[in-house]
């Protein structure tokens, strides 16, 4: 998928960056390399050049995204893979426990701007915010889920998809 989306972040998204660069909560992502906070992994891409991968998750409850944090994200060649290639970012919507209110409007605003329905979905974009108003200009490459074979065959769809994006 090679379109390109333009995605107002609202005020709400604005607020809660702003409350999560004030906040000191030790809330962290489930596997090791990823980012909670969208605002932490948009500095680190502009610095870096490197597109974002998201991952949408319900990682207490769903089932395929345990399975894929288990077969892919938890494996040393993706590891390898991803801190050459991406910057990760985790975006969860647990069911059994509570993430600070911050992530999880954080997490809400960007379930509704990249229209998820269903998890895991982990899309690869890259972002300018050259816009007078402040808005956020996303470049959304495309998006995945679940994908058989282990961390060769993730990485190997990951690639393609951001080849065809750029």
């Amino acid at each position: 998928m090679n379109t390109m989306k333009y995605l107002f972040i609202l005020l709400s998204m604005l607020s809660a960056q702003f409350l999560l660069a004030q906040s000191n909560t030790t809330y962290k992502a489930h596997a090791e390399g990823w980012l909670v906070s969208f605002d932490e992994a948009k500095q680190l891409s502009d610095k870096t050049g490197k597109p974002i991968m998201a991952n949408f998750t319900g990682s207490d409850w769903c089932g395929w995204c345990k399975k894929l944090k288990r077969e892919v994200f938890d494996k040393e060649e993706f590891k390898k893979w991803a801190s050459e290639n991406v910057i990760l970012l985790e975006l969860d919507f647990p069911r059994r426990h509570k993430i600070p209110r911050e992530f999880a409007q954080q997490n809400a605003s960007l379930q509704r701007a990249f229209k998820v329905r269903g998890y895991p979905s982990i899309w690869l974009f890259d972002l300018a915010d050259n816009s007078s108003d402040g808005d956020i200009r996303i470049n959304a490459y495309g998006k995945t889920g679940y994908v058989r074979g282990g961390p060769s065959e993730f990485i190997s769809t990951a690639n393609k998809i951001i080849a065809n994006g750029k």
